[in-house]
């Protein structure tokens, strides 16, 4: 438009609320991930495991359901306790890992590769808030899949149990929501910053499980040649299970992690460095992310 014309006028309209404009970043993400006919299906039999849980949960109160599978005199078919939910978050924590290792390196690389970060950053957005925005897409995904229907589940087994039951176990719920958000946040920062990293997706996903599954083999290896436990700092399962085992239990253990997050027993190692471990994941992905995120690149 020529300036001389003076038919430029600036936008008068209402403004978007600076705390809620990050989540312009997800809404589109979404949209691009509905295309996608493998992630819809696979994100629909992510919930397949829930509902079996909840079926089992409500046949175990339904005295006919008990009747027409000649039951009624069985106690209890499946215990329903700390191994069951710890059990459940296990299994759709390890679906949670192969959605970040699909999902993830799509969120920053095409910004990357085709220099849309100084797009984003000559708008209204910070660095931190595009970090958050697309954080925001696997937080939600994931969160869908792991502690909404752990929660839902254990709020049905309250309801048809009683509230003695919920406030005798209510160790468990703050298990299932705290012990699910610390492998969401240490998950979604690792799938970030393998995508600000590695321009390639199918590499940037097959490092995801590098970390997880190879790392736990090198830890293993050390343990084996130095004949000490401390090689399992490396195996972020291990990290992780042995922090849930301490949400759902505390010091009275009964279990020994969850399916994909076992704790060898007689090999458990202290609280404060299995934090400090994770700690120290997320702080090199914070890291690696503070590289990458800027809004014009210097190349010398």
């Amino acid at each position: 438009m020529a300036v001389y014309k003076k038919t430029y006028r600036p936008y008068e309209g209402e403004l978007t609320a600076s705390w809620s404009r990050l989540f312009v970043i997800p809404r589109y993400a979404f949209e691009d991930l509905h295309r996608s006919r493998f992630l819809t299906v696979f994100y629909i039999a992510s919930f397949i495991y829930p509902l079996i849980c909840a079926l089992i949960v409500y046949v175990e109160h339904n005295l006919s359901a008990l009747k027409l599978l000649n039951l009624e005199n069985t106690s209890r078919l499946i215990p329903i306790g700390v191994s069951f939910f710890m059990g459940l978050l296990g299994w759709q924590s390890m679906l949670a890992l192969f959605l970040a290792a699909f999902v993830g390196p799509g969120l920053v690389s095409p910004d990357l590769v085709n220099n849309g970060l100084s797009l984003y950053m000559a708008r209204p957005f910070s660095r931190t808030e595009y970090v958050l925005g697309k954080m925001s897409v696997l937080v939600i995904l994931m969160s869908l899949m792991t502690w909404v229907p752990g929660l839902l589940i254990f709020g049905l087994q309250a309801y048809l149990e009683g509230w003695s039951w919920a406030t005798e176990h209510a160790r468990i719920a703050a298990g299932i929501f705290f012990g699910a958000w610390a492998w969401i946040l240490l998950l979604s920062l690792m799938a970030l910053a393998l995508s600000a990293w590695v321009k390639w997706k199918p590499a940037a996903g097959a490092l995801i499980f590098v970390l997880y599954f190879v790392a736990a083999g090198f830890g293993a290896t050390i343990n084996g040649v130095q004949r000490t436990h401390w090689g399992h700092l490396l195996n972020i399962g291990y990290l992780v299970g042995r922090i849930w085992v301490a949400l759902f239990e505390g010091a009275n253990k009964t279990t020994n992690g969850a399916v994909f997050f076992r704790v060898p027993m007689g090999e458990e190692l202290p609280m404060w460095s299995c934090w400090l471990a994770l700690l120290a994941v997320c702080g090199v992905c914070l890291y690696m992310l503070a590289r990458k995120v800027r809004g014009a690149e210097v190349v010398r």
